[in-house]
């Protein structure tokens, strides 16, 4: 195996300066022409850069889970992130640490940081803040000033939905989203059902009436799609906020009568593993609920092992996945 030695050798240069080179330390002063010589011959000797010592450092990771096991089982979003999360940590040898908003200071002080998923309300994000460590949050930026985060790019997602539905043909197009009321008594509104919304106005083909919101479960999907037909507000198509409640909404079509997609068309959110397995086959949205998870990983150990002082914000982009829910209108 070669080693740097060789290589200096060979380029005729110091071992001080290969390992600088090879481990690209911006502040060596050397000509242009001398780093790639450096960089062609220990390709040419087939020299692997071993990795440094820190950054293999066994870290104390904390996670944070804003939600119940009880609502994970129900939402299978979250499950994915976390399953994925705890891999990654044990992958790369890291200590795993539940904590909560109400732990003592002598409980958080061997953490090296935290990973955050769940949704937050501000008196959460005001108790997070005083952990002094560094927290990358998944599906939220509740501050893109002091801390990391990985969020989804739900207005690209939604273009393509409402895009393809209007190719598709259909004019009457429904939603079935979230809008809750948090600890402090502010609504909210989900930003996917904000983003549906705006697009479906810009189109001139917004109409309340064809709107329902409750929490993101599969009751309500179930629920909502009955109030609808009840209040005898049916759209032709129909966008649901997640793949459980899709599966609520199903449920309610087949007692109603109604066919998927012949009578209502159906889009979900998610692609939860059992999406591709429902009659007919769900069509949804992908969202890499197992890439958040471990490159949040790798966003605490950037900030913890190398140091990084700036904050990042990753936009992870979605794909649509046609399968049979949706029909095209002639």
């Amino acid at each position: 195996m070669a080693t740097i030695k060789d290589i200096a050798t060979k380029a005729g240069v110091s071992i001080a300066t290969v390992s600088r080179v090879l481990n690209h330390d911006e502040t060596l002063n050397a000509q242009e022409e001398t780093k790639q010589k450096i960089f062609e011959i220990a390709e040419e000797l087939e020299y692997e850069v071993r990795t440094q010592k820190k950054r293999r450092k066994k870290l104390k990771v904390g996670v944070f889970y804003s939600y119940s096991p009880e609502e994970e089982l129900q939402d299978p979003y979250y499950l994915c992130i976390r399953l994925a999360i705890e891999k990654k940590l044990e992958k790369e040898g890291h200590i795993k640490q539940i904590v909560k908003l109400d732990d003592k200071p002598e409980v958080l002080s061997g953490i090296d940081g935290v990973i955050c998923t769940g949704t937050f309300t501000k008196k959460m994000i005001e108790s997070i803040e005083k952990w002094e460590c560094p927290v990358v949050f998944i599906d939220a930026d509740p501050n893109p000033k002091k801390f990391d985060s990985i969020v989804v790019d739900y207005s690209q997602a939604v273009e393509e939905i409402v895009s393809y539905l209007v190719e598709c043909g259909h004019t009457k197009i429904g939603m079935i989203g979230c809008r809750g009321v948090n600890q402090n008594g502010d609504e909210s509104l989900d930003t996917r059902m904000q983003c549906f919304q705006d697009s479906l106005m810009k189109r001139g083909l917004y109409h309340p009436e064809y709107t329902k919101f409750g929490d993101y479960y599969a009751k309500y999907g179930y629920r909502l799609l009955k109030e609808l037909y009840n209040e005898r507000n049916m759209p032709t198509a129909l966008f649901v906020a997640n793949d459980s409640m899709a599966a609520g909404s199903y449920r309610a079509a087949y007692e109603l009568g109604l066919k998927i997609p012949d009578d209502i068309s159906i889009i979900g959110f998610n692609d939860i593993p059992t999406a591709k397995y429902m009659v007919p086959p769900l069509t949804t949205v992908r969202l890499y609920m197992e890439f958040m998870g471990e490159y949040a990983v790798k966003l605490l150990e950037e900030r913890i092992v190398q140091g990084r002082e700036i904050c990042v914000k990753v936009s992870i982009p979605t794909k649509l996945y046609v399968r049979d829910s949706v029909k095209t209108v002639k």
